[in-house]
């Protein structure tokens, strides 16, 4: 089974990784700085800025998978698309906010999303399965030459 949603998410989280720890190696090169932060303020905040991102994008895309296995048997939801989509979004702004200047808002921008998506998944994880446990569902069983689950008539 293919989870869409999980799959191009992984994806995104392993580029926007790639893409905060180049910006740390970049700032370290600048700067002279071989190990550690060296005391050196934007060498700091760009260890930060990848740091913070490393702390929640494992429960979220732990979270979009769960969620999208939740809904296996249809197509995920729109709005878990959307939600994976404003969560990366912002953890790029925190990325660049993370330097200041003229991005600084980027910073805050990318914490809300953050916690916003952190707590909303999360929540919604928690309810769906005490909401769906009063409902029935046909049973099934795998197709052994698909892997892919079959309704039992």
């Amino acid at each position: 089974m293919i989870l869409p949603v999980t799959m191009s998410f992984a994806g995104v989280a392993a580029v926007v990784n790639f893409w905060l720890a180049l910006r740390v190696g970049q700032v370290r090169h600048s700067e002279n700085v071989s190990i550690g932060d060296g005391g050196n303020e934007a060498v700091i905040r760009r260890m930060r800025a990848h740091s913070n991102y490393i702390e929640s994008a494992p429960f979220v895309l732990i979270l979009i998978g769960v969620i999208e296995l939740a809904h296996s048997g249809s197509p995920a939801p729109t709005w878990l698309w959307a939600v994976s989509s404003v969560y990366f979004l912002g953890r790029i702004a925190h990325g660049l906010g993370m330097d200041g200047g003229r991005f600084g808002k980027g910073r805050s921008i990318g914490t809300i999303t953050t916690m916003l998506t952190l707590l909303g998944l999360g929540l919604y994880a928690i309810a769906t399965p005490h909401l769906a446990a009063g409902k029935t569902e046909a049973p099934t069983t795998l197709d052994l030459q698909t892997a892919e689950p079959v309704a039992n008539s």
